[in-house]
């Protein structure tokens, strides 16, 4: 049977959860197990390396990493990127930040939407009231209405994006354009207290997706993020914390292991989630007869994504979750069939994220 990642004290929200609560007093979520896990200070920088999982850290250019690791947490599900920077932004499950999948059927709009492109399966964009997608108040409006300032530092390009728009109304965007630009904003808006700084670094995910773990460019994808890490870590001023972690981790495939969902049988399921999590509708025998073709188990996603669901994120579920081999990745129509690597399932390689401490 699947297991939900943890949201009582070893998930991302719990991490959220604990870092708002040491800067404001107060939190939605409950706080880590482990408070211990991570340093007081007066501001916080957390950088999010995305695809950085506690498995990319065996890699000989994540060594960097290996001094700062300072615990493991678990990614909500679906491991993906949508949701768990969803889960940053509102320090929410996705059972309340409504969340639930990277191709999510959105219930107004009658239609399967890519939630970090912001279009439809045909690749046409989807207009939609992006900025009251997420819950209100999310993060940032409870730190600024405390009087702490939350800034994100995002590549220059993201500004203004549909997935910028959902994630951070209420928080400064300070776009930048190459590292040496990351680093010094993020040591200089570090130097006043009373911040929270969000650094976003996508590099790993993208090499991983791309071309693989096992390629140049992976390497280079590591030690972009490493000397990010590092460069931030020498020059931190008095009184901040650095904290990374990630959205999730990587796992790839080849290609005889990638399974296409084709043929009129399958034609009246509807398809959403991920290749690693396939969000199902439809006749029951039909998701049987899948099953039986990729392995694995059909599951009820409502028990794996966070406690006291709320209507929208029911509303936004399929009725059943395939949840493939931890070395398959299923791929209906409209799922992008070209990449090394998948993410958005349970395994260990997609749940688990390291704590990193600088």
């Amino acid at each position: 049977m699947a297991e939900s990642p943890s949201y009582r004290g070893r998930g991302l929200v719990n991490l959220m959860a604990e870092i708002e609560f040491r800067l404001i007093g107060s939190a939605p979520s409950d706080r880590l197990q482990d408070p211990s896990m991570i340093p007081e200070g007066d501001t916080v920088v957390l950088v999010v390396f995305d695809g950085l999982g506690v498995a990319q850290l065996a890699h000989p250019a994540a060594t960097p990493f290996a001094s700062g690791l300072s615990g493991v947490l678990e990614a909500p599900f679906p491991t993906t990127t949508s949701v768990s920077l969803a889960t940053v932004a509102t320090g929410l499950p996705p059972s309340r930040h409504g969340q639930v999948a990277h191709l999510s059927w959105i219930e107004d709009l009658g239609k399967v939407v890519n939630t970090l492109k912001w279009v439809d399966l045909t690749g046409a964009d989807v207009p939609y009231g992006y900025a009251d997608l997420m819950p209100v108040p999310n993060l940032w409006e409870r730190l600024r209405a405390s009087g702490i300032e939350p800034v994100t530092v995002q590549p220059g390009a993201f500004e203004g994006s549909p997935l910028s728009r959902v994630l951070y109304r209420g928080a400064r965007f300070e776009g930048v354009w190459d590292t040496d630009h990351l680093v010094t904003a993020t040591v200089q808006l570090a130097a006043r207290p009373g911040r929270l700084v969000l650094v976003y670094v996508p590099e790993v995910d993208y090499a991983g997706h791309v071309f693989g773990l096992a390629g140049d460019e992976f390497t280079k994808a590591l030690q972009l993020a490493a000397s990010i890490w590092e460069g931030i870590a020498r020059r931190l001023p008095p009184g901040a914390v650095l904290i990374g972690t990630s959205d999730h981790g990587l796992a790839e495939f080849a290609e005889t292991h990638k399974l296409k969902v084709r043929g009129k049988r399958f034609e009246g399921l509807r398809f959403a989630g991920d290749t690693r999590g396939v969000q199902l509708w439809g006749d029951r025998e039909v998701m049987d007869e899948l099953l039986q073709q990729t392995g694995g188990e059909l599951a009820d996603p409502i028990t794996l994504i966070g406690p006291e669901p709320t209507r929208i994120a029911r509303s936004r579920l399929g009725e059943r979750v395939l949840l493939p081999p931890d070395d398959i990745a299923v791929l209906p129509s409209g799922f992008d069939r070209r990449l090394r690597c998948y993410h958005g399932g349970l395994s260990r390689a997609e749940v688990e994220i390291p704590v990193l401490v600088g």
